[in-house]
């Protein structure tokens, strides 16, 4: 076991995303696994019924103690519902978290479409978090938003991408899942210029719940693991993309992955 993953999301009691897809993709890839919960969302396959938010303060109680004790090589974050809890999370990994790389999937929408973000609170998204993320992981819509353009080509995500980066981000990698075609592209860009495309022929399967918190967690554990970012993304992408390929098939709705099969096989 190597790379320890502080992850800074919200629960999902049916297993499939969140803090539960996180664990177990951190733990899949050898990684260990810690959390903060953000909040207690009721969700299955078919949606989000109900969101109970945890206070600011137990957040950051949840993160400190885990930090000061077990440690962390990467910092994940996900859901982070309203403005006081994208404050205090932005601020513990500010005074807290100096050199530790952070993956942001700045979560809004769920895949059954029910909101995760309070509309209120995408300007603090963008002003408190975006700055510190090593690397953010829009998916198209949610590039949109952050961007304020329409993407509709890769030549959309790559000048999206850079409008993010110019926000603060270091690289952000956005996920061409919601675009049209045979064919997805993600789009890694950085900083310094350097612009990567990852394509692979599109899975046919209606098990893509939790695939964001999924891939994200599997970044962040390639990084806590010493990976490049190039390295960290491609395996994440691999591990992913066969987690959609063997998924059970359970739900009525968007079904869960089988982040197991590292190990099932």
């Amino acid at each position: 076991m190597k790379g320890r993953v502080l992850i800074i999301a919200g629960s999902d009691c049916s297993g499939g995303a969140g803090i539960q897809a996180d664990i177990k993709s951190v733990t899949a890839l050898g990684g260990y696994a810690a959390t903060a919960i953000t909040a207690l969302t009721v969700q299955n396959t078919t949606g989000v019924f109900d969101v109970l938010g945890i206070s600011p303060e137990m957040i950051v109680y949840q993160a400190t103690v885990t930090l000061d004790d077990i440690g962390a090589d990467a910092i994940k974050t996900g859901m982070l519902h309203s403005v006081p809890v994208i404050e205090a999370v932005a601020e513990f990994i500010k005074s807290k978290c100096d050199g530790i790389p952070v993956v942001i999937d700045p979560v809004m929408i769920s895949q059954s479409g029910s909101r995760l973000l309070n509309e209120d609170a995408v300007e603090a998204l963008i002003t408190h978090m975006v700055p510190l993320a090593t690397v953010l992981t829009p998916n198209i819509p949610e590039a949109e938003v952050l961007s304020g353009m329409k993407i509709s080509s890769e030549g959309d995500m790559i000048a999206a991408a850079h409008k993010i980066g110019e926000l603060g981000a270091e690289a952000v990698l956005i996920k061409g899942g919601h675009a049209e075609g045979d064919k997805i592209v993600d789009i890694l860009w950085r900083r310094d210029g350097d612009i990567e495309g990852f394509e692979g022929d599109r899975i046919p399967s209606e098990n893509n719940h939790g695939t964001g918190c999924s891939l994200a967690s599997s970044i962040a554990t390639g990084l806590a693991q010493d990976m490049g970012l190039s390295d960290a993304v491609a395996r994440a992408r691999a591990y992913v993309r066969e987690a959609i390929r063997t998924a059970p098939n359970y739900g009525k709705g968007n079904g869960p992955l089988n982040h197991a099969h590292p190990v099932t096989g």
